[in-house]
């Protein structure tokens, strides 16, 4: 008996501990495999939410709306005096005013334009009247001699570029970009790093053609001082009908087309400047994004995407603006040139000349500063907002 029991003692344990064993390692081996999928499916989860391929059109265009709006009023007054210095570099002559009166918002005297020795000689009456001298002179100047809310000097005509133009804008770079990320992974990967600059190439060039009678309309409205007491400044209509009217009442049979054909004077330059603009900025931006994201990991949020696309906005948009800048000032003479047939015929290349001739290479980076404070945040308030509002789309949609 003692000898049976001793026997089938280690049998008995031994089936009891192989069973145990066998139902431990099946556990843990369900431990093991439920843990990757579980992984897996927090990280498909995660590029569900930062994926936007599932958003319409209409949902990036109200998005990229949004970012504009914000963008334009925050970042009005860098383009007032921007413009402004560039101007006056150009001949507007903004000094001895008080013995000239104020000029109205077309009053440009095409006379004084390009000839430094005129403006040079133009009494200075005082010290409201000298010249500006940089981007916070021109901010106390504008304040004190035409009203604070001068800073936001063709706002009107800002949003009613920036909505239509950046709701154009960024929803066909996101189109064009993933279109031609999938050929060039399939056909040819080593171009897949320059998709970024030839998508926003397009797409800029699209919104600037279709939304540029409203860039002249606001360049306009920036560039000129309007003082008089109880007068209301001319808002976008009026300005583009005063570039109108006057080819109109000068020859009444002019074809439309010759018409209108005013209104996208110095499309060229425009072209000149945001073409090299965005291929600039994209080009930076994408990666400077997407490697401030991948540090993040699958712990995405509203904030860590808000943070990422503003900083890689400001970096990337500073890049663009100052290696553009020459490119704006051209851009900046040819919109508010006054001699028509002039107009008609300058070009890019002709202008940059005059500004070196002019100025050299102070003149191709007047007003650099101001460009350089206004675009990098506002690319970034631009890109950090339309992302978030794609995120948080999406972040509903899968919920």
């Amino acid at each position: 008996m003692v000898g049976s029991t001793r026997q089938s003692l280690p049998s008995w344990i031994g089936a009891v501990t192989a069973t145990r064993k066998a139902e431990l390692e099946q556990n843990v081996n369900n431990m093991v495999k439920e843990e990757p999928s579980g992984k897996k499916q927090h990280q498909e989860m995660s590029k569900s939410q930062l994926s936007d391929e599932n958003l319409g059109f209409g949902e990036r265009v109200f998005s990229a709306a949004g970012a504009a709006f914000l963008s334009a009023i925050i970042v009005n007054p860098l383009d007032v005096a921007k413009i402004r210095l560039q101007a006056q570099a150009a001949g507007v002559p903004y000094d001895g005013l008080c013995q000239t009166a104020c000029f109205d918002t077309n009053a440009m005297l095409p006379d004084m334009k390009y000839d430094s020795s005129v403006i040079a000689k133009q009494p200075r009456c005082s010290p409201d009247c000298s010249r500006y001298k940089g981007t916070f002179d021109v901010f106390y100047k504008v304040v004190r001699q035409e009203g604070f809310t001068k800073l936001w000097r063709g706002t009107n005509a800002s949003l009613a570029l920036a909505i239509p133009s950046v709701g154009i804008y960024m929803p066909l770079y996101d189109i064009f970009r993933s279109y031609m990320e999938v050929l060039t992974r399939q056909d040819v990967p080593i171009l897949t790093p320059y998709v970024p600059l030839v998508a926003g190439s397009l797409a800029r060039s699209v919104a600037c053609i279709t939304c540029y009678p409203i860039e002249l309309a606001r360049t306009r409205m920036q560039v000129f001082k309007h003082s008089k007491a109880g007068v209301k400044p001319p808002g976008v209509w009026n300005t583009l009908n005063g570039v109108v009217c006057p080819v109109q009442s000068a020859n009444n049979h002019q074809s439309l087309v010759q018409r209108y054909r005013f209104l996208w004077t110095g499309l060229g330059a425009q072209l000149a400047r945001d073409v090299p603009f965005s291929a600039i900025c994209w080009s930076s931006l994408e990666p400077l994004r997407r490697r401030i994201l991948s540090r993040i990991g699958d712990k995405a949020s509203v904030s860590s995407v808000l943070g990422a696309n503003f900083c890689a906005g400001v970096v990337a948009g500073s890049l663009a603006a100052a290696a553009t800048c020459p490119l704006d000032v051209a851009r900046t003479r040819r919109q508010i040139e006054k001699d028509r047939m002039r107009a008609l015929t300058m070009t890019t290349r002709q202008t940059l000349i005059e500004i070196w001739r002019d100025g050299g290479l102070k003149g191709l980076f007047t007003g650099v500063g101001p460009r350089v404070a206004r675009a990098g945040p506002s690319v970034g308030i631009v890109v950090s907002f339309y992302e978030v509002v794609k995120y948080s789309l999406q972040y509903r949609k899968s919920g």
